[in-house]
């Protein structure tokens, strides 16, 4: 019990930085450019230049707001309590930003470094957020409302729309925008992901030893991970050997292989890197 409330809370404090992240990405560097990427802040910052007595964070808000009724209304609690205190925490921060720090132009006279840092921001806050299971709400619910009630492709139906709000950018603002929201666009297509992989990434070992015992006791005792080990035979060699496999964190891994040339000078380590574990300490099904 108590692990499990050290484990909420860890996570519901990456949830805060990660929407941190993502508001600031979208406040100082989105919105004041006409950067329009297509999900919720794409559709606000829209919105917040057709209608000047609307802000583009109470647009974001409203839009929120409505498409959380729709989730709860169409999904019940598969909706999430993560994703309804990031979605809500990221509205919040977004208008209360409009009144604290009001922008009325960009940052700087340099375009093309905004998108990068809006696209930064944007990208680790919401691969933070997903990582913990939340998300940051808007379109997410609405992919779910689709994916439940339609026969469609949901992730080509979010870039279709992503698209067509990127692409009313041209006749909102200017071409300016236009080109470098359809950039941003392409840009968080890879981004996530990318950034997602790398924080899960974890190092899969298999060591090819004659002091299997020793490694093995600093892969339990120390590190707290299970093994597997199986009996091998040299092909060249004909000379029997173990090989340990485990997986352990990045981290882990530097410790890990320093123990093994420490403990055995002549093992034979392969290491290699993946982006999903799925066991105990690692990932839940």
């Amino acid at each position: 019990m108590k692990d499990r409330t050290k484990k909420e809370i860890r996570d519901y404090f990456f949830i805060i930085v990660g929407t941190v992240m993502l508001t600031f990405g979208v406040y100082f560097f989105k919105i004041p450019n006409g950067f329009a990427t297509g999900c919720v802040s794409g559709i606000g910052t829209i919105l917040g230049k057709i209608t000047p007595n609307v802000s583009p964070g109470s647009w974001i808000m409203i839009i929120n707001v409505v498409l959380l009724l729709l989730g709860f209304a169409f999904l019940g609690k598969q909706n999430g309590i993560r994703t309804v205190f990031c979605s809500l925490l990221f509205s919040f921060l977004t208008y209360a930003l409009e009144f604290v720090m009001p922008l009325s132009k960009p940052l700087t006279d340099q375009p093309l470094l905004e998108l990068v840092y809006a696209m930064l921001l944007t990208a680790f806050g919401s691969a933070i957020i997903f990582n913990t299971g939340a998300s940051s709400g808007g379109t997410d619910i609405a992919a779910l409302i689709l994916r439940k009630y339609t026969s469609w492709d949901v992730g080509k139906a979010l870039l279709v729309i992503d698209f067509f709000v990127a692409a009313s950018t041209f006749v909102v603002f200017n071409v300016k925008a236009g080109l470098f929201s359809m950039a941003g666009l392409f840009a968080k297509a890879f981004l996530v992901d990318s950034i997602i992989d790398n924080i899960q990434s974890c190092k899969y070992f298999v060591v090819i030893t004659d002091k299997s015992e020793e490694i093995n006791a600093y892969i339990t005792k120390e590190l707290k991970h299970s093994s597997t080990i199986t009996e091998a035979m040299g092909g060249y060699s004909g000379e029997g050997k173990v090989m340990i496999h485990t997986v352990c964190k990045r981290i882990e891994a530097i410790r890990l292989r320093r123990h093994i040339k420490e403990i055995d000078p002549h093992s034979f380590v392969i290491i290699t890197t993946t982006s999903e574990i799925i066991g105990r300490g690692f990932r839940s099904v």
